[in-house]
């Protein structure tokens, strides 16, 4: 009841309209009482007595009734879909911003094919609820009502006998639908998997398809396919039982009102008109009901797919948490970390231990160190996409959790090994580091990035659409324009991520071009494995393990022959190791 609750709220900015559709199921319902109604006068006065003024007007009239009712059929249909649609637009915005917001780590341990499935099937599934359930509560909810007081009206103890079976109804309804929810729950779990599987397939396909692993990965997308038809079977199974149940339980009740009125007409204290006018009654009673019954399935998985959805919609995201009341100025002296530790969530070793560090404005640092050392962990805390177990990162001599998060990462730029751009246009791609950018400074930060010899080669220029991820570009000009973008963004703080370790020889030599125009006036944190690319880095500082071993200039480290000598002879065994 909560979860429907919560489902309504949405409703009330589409109130009027809501009324208006509430008016019409009102007026339908009461039209279809007026056929049932109709139903003694046509047999009692034009079959029975034969009364020409009725067989004249009769017909008019229920002609008359049909074309109110569908007026007004067509109104409550299209203003209850036209609320059910918009309410579920602006769940899915909802849901889709709230994404946008979580923090990395919530992503970091949901997979994009899961999510995805929520925004789209989970969505879709309340759709259902809300477009036409909601069209079905009110226009069969109504009609049951009507006809239920066109039967008591006809007569009180046939109707007395037909209301016995709406408990029996009334329990059915509630046991399949508990039943339906928990099964629509993990049916939406197996689109998850089914998702999922099929993001990683299409996202690895070069992967799949050199490994000739083509007929594994439909074997793993097999499995959950199977899985969310068992599901499915399993629910239409709950499903029909309970339609079977509400047509024998309405069987039952009409079969006990011929077998009462038939004998009140059997013994004349009924006309044969007012017992059919009373059946007609019952049995158009007995319709709304079932589709009420149905409705309530629906609603069961529709609730199933809410809680799903609410779940994401009530995790406290990166502005519920941001505790910053000020805008943090751009950095003018030093970036300081000051005694930071951090531990994934459910990690058990720590990634960072006591990091103190400090970073001079428009100083390149470079970090270094095996996999797994904390170079890239430490470099996500300044944007704030983690935050410190311990201790404190410092701008200026400010803590940057007292600052907003969007004054902070205004003055970041990120560029890293796994470039990512969208299936735009260059110009897009590239104007998506500054909103409003202008022609002419996406193509002076083309210039910059060397990318504006390539750009003007490609079919369209600019305007080129480069596909999924840049597929249609090389990995130097991919890398190229993730600069180009980082350059138009302008930041005072740059973050450069193993950028240039799957690039060719050339494609390096020109990214790397590209980054001395970036990185000039800016303080730069540069992570690499290619100890050759941060050699001429104003300050080398090597992690192991998640603390600072050594720190120093390339010639430093190298004389001390600590850990730093070790990664460097590793790499050039020829020049420098031991012979």
């Amino acid at each position: 009841m909560t979860l429907f609750l919560r489902l309504l709220r949405y409703l009330w900015q589409y109130r009027l309209r809501l009324a208006a559709a509430f008016v019409c199921s009102a007026l339908v319902a009461g039209l279809t009482g007026a056929y049932a109604w109709m139903v003694r006068p046509v047999l009692d006065g034009i079959f029975i007595s034969k009364d020409q003024y009725l067989l004249m007007v009769l017909p008019v009239a229920i002609l008359g009734v049909a074309v109110l009712k569908g007026i007004f059929s067509y109104g409550q249909n299209y203003l209850m879909n036209y609320v059910g649609n918009q309410v579920i637009t602006d769940v899915r915005q909802e849901l889709f911003l709230q994404l946008m917001r979580l923090p990395v780590g919530f992503h970091d341990t949901n997979t994009s094919g899961r999510l995805v499935s929520r925004v789209i099937n989970d969505v879709n599934l309340m759709a259902g609820a809300v477009a036409g359930v909601f069209r079905d509560l009110f226009q069969h909810g109504l009609t049951f009502i009507a006809m239920v007081g066109v039967i008591f009206y006809q007569n009180w103890r046939l109707a007395a006998i037909s209301v016995v079976v709406i408990p029996l109804a009334s329990f059915t309804m509630v046991r399949m639908g508990q039943r339906l929810r928990g099964l629509a729950t993990r049916g939406q779990e197996k689109i998850g998997d089914m998702a999922s599987a099929l993001q990683e397939a299409l996202a690895g396909i070069r992967i799949v398809k050199s490994f000739g692993r083509e007929d594994s990965e439909a074997l793993r997308f097999r499995e959950s396919n199977r899985g969310f038809l068992r599901a499915t079977m399993k629910a239409t199974q709950v499903s029909s039982l309970a339609s079977s149940h509400m047509e024998v339980i309405g069987v039952l009740g009409v079969a006990g009102i011929i077998w009462y009125g038939g004998y009140l007409v059997i013994q004349g204290t009924m006309t044969p008109g007012a017992f059919f006018s009373f059946l007609a009654a019952m049995i158009m009673a007995y319709t709304p009901l079932k589709r009420l019954a149905g409705a309530n399935n629906t609603i069961q998985q529709a609730l199933a797919a809410a809680e799903r959805v609410f779940q994401v919609l009530d995790l406290p995201n990166e502005q519920d948490r941001d505790r910053g009341s000020n805008d943090l100025p751009p950095l003018a002296r030093s970036l300081e970390f000051r005694g930071v530790s951090f531990r994934y969530e459910g990690g058990g070793v720590p990634a960072l231990v006591g990091i103190h560090l400090s970073v001079k404005a428009g100083e390149v640092l470079a970090l270094v160190g095996s996999s797994g050392s904390g170079k890239t962990t430490l470099a996500s805390l300044v944007p704030r996409f983690y935050e410190p177990t311990e201790g404190a990162i410092l701008i200026d001599g400010q803590d940057i959790q007292h600052g907003t998060l969007r004054s902070l990462r205004k003055q970041i730029g990120i560029v890293s090994q796994d470039t990512v751009l969208f299936d735009e246009t260059v110009k897009n791609n590239i104007a998506y580091g500054r909103v409003g950018a202008t022609d002419q400074e996406v193509l002076e930060a083309a210039t910059l990035a060397y990318a504006h010899e390539f750009i003007t080669r490609l079919p369209d220029g600019y305007h080129t659409v480069i596909g999924e991820n840049g597929v249609k570009l090389s990995g130097g000009e991919r890398q190229r324009l993730a600069i180009a973008r980082a350059i138009l963004r302008d930041p005072p703080i740059l973050i450069l991520d193993e950028a240039t370790s799957s690039l060719d020889s050339e494609s390096e030599r020109m990214v790397q071009l590209a980054f001395s125009n970036l990185m000039r006036n800016r303080t730069t944190l540069v992570i690499a494995h290619r100890l050759s690319t941060v050699q001429n880095a104003d300050r080398i500082v090597v992690l192991d393990r998640g603390s600072i071993v050594e720190s120093g200039s390339h010639e430093e480290l190298l004389q001390r022959g600590g850990l730093y000598k070790r990664l460097h002879a590793m790499q050039f065994q020829d020049m420098d190791a031991p012979r």
